[in-house]
């Protein structure tokens, strides 16, 4: 039997492990230091899905991936399981001033090329559909119409673990530190507690932390940990029909419930690997509050119930993520970088990966190759929230 060993049980492993057991009948072992995933992107994402990218690979995989999320309760069930998604979609809606109408213009142009259900609104036509909003300033707004939206992210992790555990899938606890290797093909990975745990594939799907196991492998993965703050405020404002709304400032807010979620850019310089357990309350008080209380005056009057930071896997070279074989290697595979849009891709990207691993094609991936950060050969996405 066809033996691969994914190293990162986060949802991006997790997903990959699921479809090559569940699709091609691999015995796969996820090699996780952490199960309690406390500082995971997957348990800490905002749990967001939009097509409205710069990039038509990133549309793909969303399209794909929403595709899956509406049927996931089949797709993911087990004798003992049908999971809850709690998929809703009320779209993204970007705002732009007349200095950022004419980016919005070129990137719906891209958009309605590549089947994204999207539109541009006028000034009118926002205060018609969203008459909470403050327009004055704005020219023009893009609305999902359709495909976009927000889901319980967590939930999602634990279907595609669960199923992959009914699949034969073995998640094992330990920390991955080195591979052996014969010519160009990895035949194990070393972890710290002294196992070494072979196979006829490897992939690592590490996140944040991924970056250091490509080194051993003599491959550079550009991806680091950015923190980012989300604030879950309580306020008596009603927002119907709110979608995610990305103002042209870079803050961001939506509905959760009777809640609202919000964040934005840090402040200052976005260092690396910063503390998850520092929550910047500066950042609301002095940034985030005035905007949202400009943007919707209804919001004035709003409070902080609770707070929360994860980690951006980000991939500083282009800020797309990286899926595909490692170069030089004939049995090596990576699937992280996918800054920001990690979770809401995962179920297109694992079974992409699960195809390639398995020796297929793989066409939903293959500009994600991380053999163009080798090459020199960025694929730059530009709607990076």
């Amino acid at each position: 039997m066809f033996q691969v060993t994914v190293i990162g049980g986060g949802v991006m492993g997790a997903a990959t492990a699921c479809f090559l057991a569940r699709d091609h009948g691999a015995a796969v072992t996820v090699v996780e230091r952490d199960p309690s995933y406390a500082q995971a992107s997957s348990s800490l994402s905002l749990s967001s899905i939009r097509q409205q990218f710069s990039q038509p690979v990133n549309m793909a995989l969303s399209r794909w991936s929403i595709e899956f999320l509406r049927r996931a309760a089949s797709e993911l069930a087990t004798a003992d399981d049908r999971p809850t998604l709690g998929l809703v979609e009320p779209g993204y809606l970007y705002l732009a001033t007349e200095a950022g109408a004419a980016s919005l213009r070129e990137m719906h142009l891209r958009q309605r090329a590549a089947g994204v259900d999207v539109a541009l609104l006028n000034q009118a036509e926002l205060v018609t559909r969203f008459p909470w909003l403050a327009v004055d300033d704005l020219a023009l707004g893009s609305l999902g119409l359709s495909g976009e939206g927000w889901f319980d992210g967590p939930a999602l992790h634990r279907a595609f673990r669960h199923k992959a555990r009914s699949c034969g899938v073995r998640f094992v606890h330990a920390e991955a530190l080195d591979f052996d290797s014969h010519g160009c093909r990895v035949t194990g990975v070393r972890c710290t507690d002294g196992r070494c745990l072979g196979g006829d594939a490897f992939v690592i799907t590490a996140g944040a932390w991924s970056a250091p196991l490509g080194r051993t492998l003599g491959c550079t993965l550009p991806v680091t940990a950015k923190k980012r703050d989300v604030f879950v405020l309580e306020t008596p404002a009603a927002l119907p029909g709110c979608p995610l709304v990305i103002d042209p400032s870079g803050f961001w807010f939506r509905t959760e419930g009777r809640l609202l979620l919000a964040g934005g850019p840090p402040r200052g310089e976005d260092t690396d690997d910063l503390p998850l357990h520092g929550i910047d309350h500066g950042l609301f008080e002095d940034r985030l509050w005035p905007t949202l209380a400009a943007r919707v005056p209804a919001l004035e009057a709003l409070r902080v119930r609770s707070a929360w930071a994860g980690y951006y896997e980000m991939n500083a070279f282009d800020h797309n993520g990286l899926a595909g074989r490692l170069p030089g290697w004939t049995n090596a595979f990576t699937a992280c970088g996918f800054s920001g849009h990690g979770m809401q891709q995962s179920p297109a990207v694992g079974h992409s990966m699960a195809r390639l691993v398995a020796g297929l094609d793989a066409p939903l991936i293959a500009a994600l190759t991380p053999q163009r950060v080798l090459d020199g050969l960025p694929l730059i996405e530009a709607n990076v929230i």
